[in-house]
């Protein structure tokens, strides 16, 4: 058994999203600058801007039926949005009026109309302004370019469904395969890797990088395991303590500390038995363990309020604390460090 130590000091408040919407439970991500969390309402065609005290002081209508997913910040404090639904990533000013719009749809010969690769997970490159995105309908990673223009670059799996992007230690693009098992990395070039996971229909969701190490870290949702995965392809796998068989994974994130957090809940397709959703904190001391037993690193566990939430995404603002999205409760959450 891990050392589970005290988590007094992990305070967890949740504030309701309110979308001006009759469309629910479609909270997905979010993106952090020095005074605003933005989110992501897909089903909604909102994103809410909030304040670092939980509190909406916007919305951004995005047009109807447009599904806005991946949202972030380039280097020059620009917004970003991917409006799946329609094949187009989007700029946003400061009133969340689109300014400009790439079509990122793939402009096929024999093909009657173009086609949408859904964009899903968006991220920037090393350079803070070239934008990456999956294609999650068609199996392909995509980049736009700083004079906008946009390339597509195919991946060896079969229907991989890409889902999450994060730049790497190696200056290239690491993703999550969902249905593929398997993680990407993708150079500048367009030159695709894919590395197997062990465990086999993992699901993959999220990938980030280790604060210093040239390792990148990521979260198998059916699999309930933590993965991290080496340059140069190597993968070593953690299982998670979770609390009952119907707990799966969603997003992770590092601390100001280098601690690692990892979103755990109930499924929601195989709801029973009932139970609590979580976030585990994992010792810093995880990220230089030799093996793949974990046993002696201590973790806390950290109860929502609410259940059923189906956690999405987790960030650190610019203070230290956290904040994540509950998709189907459509709340933000913060946890105050």
């Amino acid at each position: 058994m891990s050392k589970i130590i005290s988590a007094a000091f992990g305070n967890i408040t949740e504030y309701s999203l309110n979308w001006p919407s009759t469309a629910h439970g479609s909270t997905h991500e979010l993106v952090i600058d020095e005074a605003h969390i933005y989110v992501t309402g897909q089903n909604m065609h909102q994103i809410a801007k909030c304040d670092y005290g939980g509190q909406v002081v916007d919305y951004y209508k995005m047009p109807d039926g447009s599904g806005p997913h991946g949202i972030l910040i380039d280097k020059h404090g620009r917004l970003w949005v991917s409006l799946e639904f329609f094949g187009l990533v989007v700029q946003l000013d400061g009133q969340g009026k689109i300014v400009k719009e790439i079509d990122v749809r793939l402009f096929v010969q024999g093909a009657k109309t173009p086609i949408n690769p859904a964009p899903h997970g968006i991220c920037l490159d090393a350079d803070g302004e070239t934008i990456w995105f999956t294609g999650k309908r068609t199996s392909i990673v995509g980049k736009i370019n700083p004079d906008s223009s946009v390339e597509h670059f195919q991946l060896n799996n079969l229907a991989a469904m890409p889902i999450f992007l994060s730049a790497g230690a190696d200056g290239n693009i690491w993703g999550t395969e969902l249905l593929a098992s398997a993680i990407l990395n993708i150079s500048g070039d367009g030159t695709v890797r894919e590395f197997p996971i062990l465990t086999s229909n993992s699901r993959p969701i999220a990938v980030i990088p280790d604060p210093s190490g040239p390792f990148m870290w990521f979260t198998e949702e059916a699999g309930v395991k933590i993965g991290k995965i080496d340059l140069s392809g190597k993968i070593t796998e953690y299982p998670v303590p979770a609390l009952q068989k119907n707990d799966i994974l969603a997003s992770l994130v590092f601390d100001c500390d280098d601690n690692l957090w990892v979103q755990v809940y109930v499924d929601q397709n195989n709801p029973n038995p009932s139970g609590y959703d979580y976030i585990l904190k994992f010792d810093k001391s995880i990220r230089h363990i030799e093996g793949s037993d974990i046993a002696g690193i201590p973790f806390s566990m950290h109860t929502l309020p609410s259940r059923g939430a189906m956690m999405h995404r987790i960030k650190m603002d610019y203070k230290g604390n956290l904040w994540f999205t509950e998709m189907m409760t459509d709340k933000l959450g913060k946890i105050t460090l």
